[in-house]
């Protein structure tokens, strides 16, 4: 394990702050512009240091993995502590999730937009209002799943030792969220791809795509709404 001494957690800091940083900016880039950088920072810090403290070499993982998951669970943390978005804003995304289940269990089909509002209804403009505040009022949701090495996983404990049925149920989690992901449309896991594996922000997503950021937002908490759904169905 890592040495938690004064003098080694300043090289442990001073080491490995730039990753901390990165997935600092990678986070604020989504977010409302009230969130200070400096924040998380500071909590992703704290999560380098509680991971030097439960890293353990033996489980095969290397520090890097396993901190820069700690690190992104200790922002995310934060950022739950300091949830501003209103009641409202939750219970329209439950909305929205109902809507897009009970149309794609009817049809089968992907829901589209105006099929949505339309099931809701509200104007095009509403729903599209309704992502809007969705993207920058909460951190996405599929933050709490496994993606990839470098995701966050609410699942990871203290300790890097896991019984079998618990890492039986990770690779499971893991797996249902690709396959789900490939049922998405077109576009939206185009969206999800390019932020969670090309590591793109908003602003270079809308580049590739052609369209603004806010439509970019929009997007991607509907993509993250229907998987949701999509899982939950599961």
């Amino acid at each position: 394990m890592y040495s938690t001494q004064p003098q080694s957690q300043d090289a442990l800091l001073h080491k490995h702050a730039p990753m901390v940083k990165r997935i600092a900016y990678h986070l604020a880039a989504r977010l409302p512009s009230s969130v200070m950088v400096d924040d998380l920072i500071q909590a992703g810090m704290i999560g380098l240091l509680d991971a030097s403290k439960n890293y353990d070499s033996t489980q095969g993982a290397s520090f890097e993995t396993y901190s820069s998951i700690r690190i992104r669970g200790a922002m995310l943390d934060e950022l739950r502590r300091n949830d501003w978005a209103p009641k409202s804003v939750h219970r329209k995304n439950r909305d929205i999730m109902n809507a897009v289940k009970e149309i794609e269990s009817t049809t089968g089909q992907d829901a589209k937009d105006d099929e949505i509002a339309n099931h809701m209804g509200i104007s095009l403009d509403e729903y599209y209002k309704i992502l809007q505040d969705a993207s920058t009022s909460k951190i996405f949701s599929l933050d709490e799943l496994e993606l990839d090495d470098g995701a966050v996983s609410r699942s990871v404990s203290s300790n890097t030792r896991t019984e079998p049925l618990e890492q039986l149920q990770r690779e499971e989690t893991k797996q249902l969220l690709a396959n789900t992901i490939d049922t998405l449309p077109e576009r939206e896991k185009l969206v999800i791809t390019l932020y969670y594996n090309s590591e793109l922000n908003l602003r270079e997503i809308g580049s590739v795509l052609g369209v603004s950021e806010s439509r970019v937002s929009q997007i991607m908490s509907q993509a993250i709404i229907r998987l949701k759904s999509r899982i939950q169905s599961h």
